[in-house]
Order: structure tokens, then sequence, then C-alpha cells
């Protein structure tokens, strides 16, 4: 029954789209104007001045930013598809290109000259469809690293160096569990590793939360099935299976939510997307460390009286540390009333001219090399050591990056593993559950 209902609704929005495609933008866009969505209101200056440089060079042209919140975000964008209200061009993530590619609603790129080499590794390849052209020119890239109280650790007796060397494995956690623990105090003062902890009066959590990890676990366990060496399905980018039904995969989500129930993360009940989320847990004081995204850097640094730190992944059975390396990248819509003018744009957010003033406001890391370095500089100068990030996309000897996965139905997955991995983080719900939850997607990928 839901597999029709999945299927029926897909057809249905396919339909809506290709009629709503037919109407045009309905933006009242002219031909001097380029209309460009985004949705991180910390990168709209750096983009703003890109808008000036491109204006410069391109007269007669005007670029018109709309900045959404992440939710409204994507409502608004596929209601505009439906409506016909969709901009010239918007910031693509790779969980939606494929549902996009699939539905036709992206106009290729494959006439801009964009050439893998011109950029961080992998990023230009990820956003070929499965039709062999090109949908999205690379934009920027982020991974994922431990923030961790300065203090708190100073507190615990573990160093900079200490924790920038923590390894792990499924049985009993490595030295990273046991830092953890040793971070982890309770209501009377007694750490997690010491005699007579109380679980259940915690008044400083080892680890933050960021929920469930919905389908990809990006700031959750993903670190930790990366550098076991799992892959969520078959083929690095449009894969036909998952995998998380994986005895690999479900060991090691078994283990890191199983520091929850040990006392030493912040359980599922405490976590909220809205108010509660892993940096408000450490800004609050409730958690000495978590792992995040490279797009939090300035928002870690920004916590009053707390100096926050960054040490890299803990290194895994596979002998490597790992981290999902996420890349953003700009598309132009089919139905744009201004598909010259959007070209030059798109073309234009791609060069070293706007990378590098993208860059030189510290924050976020360019797709570019060079807007890359310009990136680095500028958190240097606000005193901010981003290694912890760059690191890996530099050493391919001792860091695996990955992608998130790159397949059709990105919704579905997410709505079936959500509440899947919600059940055993929260409800303690066993892993072998997700056996069957496997089947489900991967029926729904066969279709």
């Amino acid at each position: 029954m839901r597999l029709r209902t999945l299927t029926a609704w897909a057809g249905a929005l396919t339909l809506s789209l290709v009629t709503g495609c037919a109407q045009g933008d309905g933006t009242g866009a002219s031909s001097g104007t380029v209309t460009y969505w985004l949705w991180d209101a910390n990168q709209l200056p750096a983009y703003q001045a890109c808008a000036k440089g491109f204006e410069k060079e391109n007269p007669g042209l005007t670029v018109k930013i709309s900045q959404l919140g992440w939710s409204d975000y994507w409502t608004k964008l596929t209601a505009g598809f439906i409506a016909g209200t969709q901009p010239d061009v918007f910031t693509d993530h790779i969980q939606k290109f494929g549902q996009f590619a699939d539905l036709e609603v992206l106009e290729p790129l494959d006439d801009l000259g964009i050439e893998d080499s011109d950029y961080q590794p992998g990023l230009a390849a990820n956003w070929i469809g499965q039709d062999g052209h090109r949908y999205g020119s690379p934009k920027d890239w982020d991974t994922v690293a431990l923030f961790y109280n300065k203090e708190m650790a100073k507190d615990a007796g573990l160093t900079a160096d200490e924790l920038d060397a923590l390894s792990w494995n499924p049985e009993d956690g490595g030295t990273f569990e046991k830092a953890v623990a040793h971070l982890t105090v309770d209501g009377k003062g007694r750490r997690g590793d010491e005699p007579g902890f109380d679980k259940n009066d915690v008044e400083v959590y080892g680890l933050a939360s960021n929920g469930g990890g919905y389908a990809d676990g990006q700031t959750q366990w993903s670190p930790f099935t990366g550098s076991a060496g799992w892959n969520y399905t078959d083929r690095a980018r449009w894969g036909t299976e998952y995998q998380y039904d994986s005895a690999t995969f479900q060991s090691v989500v078994k283990w890191y939510f199983g520091l929850a129930e040990k006392g030493y993360m912040v359980p599922f009940s405490d976590y909220n997307v809205q108010s509660n989320q892993a940096n408000t847990q450490v800004a609050a004081g409730k958690a000495a460390a978590t792992f995040d995204g490279a797009w939090m850097i300035s928002t870690y640094a920004g916590f009053k009286g707390m100096e926050i730190g960054s040490a890299v992944t803990p290194a895994g059975p596979s002998g490597v540390r790992a981290t999902m390396m996420n890349g953003l990248a700009d598309s132009i819509t089919k139905a744009s009333r201004n598909k010259a003018g959007a070209r030059k744009w798109v073309a234009y957010l791609a060069s070293d001219a706007c990378q590098t003033t993208v860059g030189r406001y510290g924050v976020v890391f360019p797709a570019t090399p060079a807007g890359t370095e310009a990136a680095v500089a500028a958190y240097e100068k606000k005193g901010l050591d981003v290694s912890a990030f760059t690191e890996p996309v530099a050493d391919k000897k001792n860091f695996r990056t990955f992608s998130y996965p790159i397949t059709n139905y990105a919704a579905d997955v997410t709505a079936l593993m959500q509440p899947a991995m919600e059940d055993i983080y929260g409800g303690g719900a066993p892993v072998s559950g997700l056996d069957e939850t496997n089947d489900q997607i991967n029926l729904i990928l066969d279709q």
C-alpha cells in the first residue's frame, strides 16, 4: 500500500511539474534580471558582493537575490516548480538533486566548461545526472569534525593532541568512547568512567546530539560508518540498492546509539530540530563535544564566554578517519525566463573571481582551490584553526571522504529511515529492524 501510494504521488508530481514548467516562472523577471535563491543568511553578504562584481562585468544585467530559511526554501522552491514561480538560478543540494533531475526541472549546463580539475576533488562529478548531462556548477564544500569545549576538555585532562588522535571500534568504543565517557559528568561530579556514575542524573554529557541522522547521518554516525568501510549504496553515484541491512552498518549504529544508553550522549528525548540541536546543547554547557559541519564554524566560534576547539574525526576499524564531504552547486531551472543571463551568472559564480570573494568572508569553503585558500586565510585572520576540516581533503592517505548518497527517491528514503533510526536511538528498537526498512527502500528504487 505504501509503495503504491509513493509511486502514484511521484507520478502526479511529475505531471504537475511539467504543467507548471509550461507556464513560465511567474516571477516577473525581465531579460535584464537574473533571479537567484539561497538559504544561508550568513552567505548572503558574500553573494551580494559577487552580484556587484558580476553586474560590473555584465552591463545591463542585474541579479536579484532572495534568501529563505532552510525549510521554507525547499517548500517554496518545490511549489515554484509546480506554479511556475521558480527562480532562474538556485542553490542546489545533492540530497535533492536526484529528485529534481528525475522530474526534469533542471537545465543542462554542459556548455559552461565545468572541469573536475578546476575544483576540489569529486565536487564536479557529483552533479552529472544519469543521462550524462551536467545539472550543477560546484559552489562550495564542507566536511565534519569534532567541536569541543576547551575548558571542559582541560578539566578532564584531555589535550588537543589527544583529541586529535582518537580511534574507535564497535566492540569497546576505543579511545573515543573513553574520552566521551571521561567528559561526561553526573550531578554529583562523578565522571562517566568513574565508580558510582549515575547515568540517570547527568549534568554534562560527553557528546551532544544532532538526532537520529535520517538516512545519511552526516553529523551523527556517518564518520563512524565511513571509517568502518561501509557505503550507503552499491555504487558511488546513482546506486540502485541501499545497504542499511549490512552487518557492519548495524554494528556501528548499535554501538553509536548505545552511547546514549550508557549516559554519555544526550538522549533523543532532549533533542529538538528547531530549538535544541547539538550546537545549542554545547552552547548551554549541557554537552562537552559534538560532531558538526564546517558550515557551523562561525556559530561555535561565536559562543559567548566559551572557547571551542576542533579535532579530526576518530580513526576507525579500516585504519583511516572518515568524513562526509558535501558540496553545494548552483543550478538553472528549466523554465527560467532568462537562460542566457542565468548561464552568465552561474559561470561567474563558479569562477575564481566570485569564489575568492566568497572565501574572503570566512563563512564557507568555496569549491575552487583559490576560493578555499581565501577562506582559510579569512578564518585564520579571525583566529580560527580550521585544519580539522581541510586536512581530510588534502590527506587522502589517512582520510576517507565520501558523498551524500546520490539516488532517486531520496525523499522517500528519508521518510522511511528517519522513524527507523529514531526508534533505535530513542526507543531502543533492535538494529535488525533495518533489514525490513532496507527492503522497503530498495523496492521503491526498483520502480
